[in-house]
């Protein structure tokens, strides 16, 4: 079963900038493609961007395209997420995945229970 433990939100101006890690463990980390999705208040799972095994392809929604950025250190088993530009419809529970986008998509409401506990953004003043 993975082991995903993500950190670095918090409270934040809008404008302001954030970088979440996620710590993998209990899978072959540096061969997996990997996802950050987010979810909300009152709202649903959101797909936010992937990265494939070895870093050198990603993806992004359009509402974060030039904001967010993916990396990965696979010799720290780590996916990292850096965020600028923040608004406050950026306010949600930050979640890692293992995946890429389109398995993550399909899967997410239903694993979601087995991933890490998330961590929360908030923008706000």
């Amino acid at each position: 079963e993975v082991h995903l433990v993500e950190s670095g939100g918090g409270l934040v101006q809008p404008g302001g900038s954030l970088r979440l890690s996620c710590a993998a463990s209990r899978f072959t980390f540096s061969t997996t493609a990997m996802s950050w999705i987010r979810q909300a208040p009152g709202k649903g799972l959101e797909w936010v961007s992937s990265i494939n095994s070895g870093g050198g392809d990603t993806t992004y929604a359009d509402s974060v395209k030039g904001r967010f950025t993916i990396s990965r250190d696979n010799a720290k088993n780590t996916l990292y997420l850096q965020m600028n530009s923040l608004k406050s419809e950026d306010t949600a529970v930050y979640y890692c995945a293992p995946g890429g986008e389109l398995e993550v998509v399909a899967t997410m409401s239903d694993l979601l229970p087995y991933w890490g506990q998330g961590t929360q953004v908030t923008v706000s003043t």
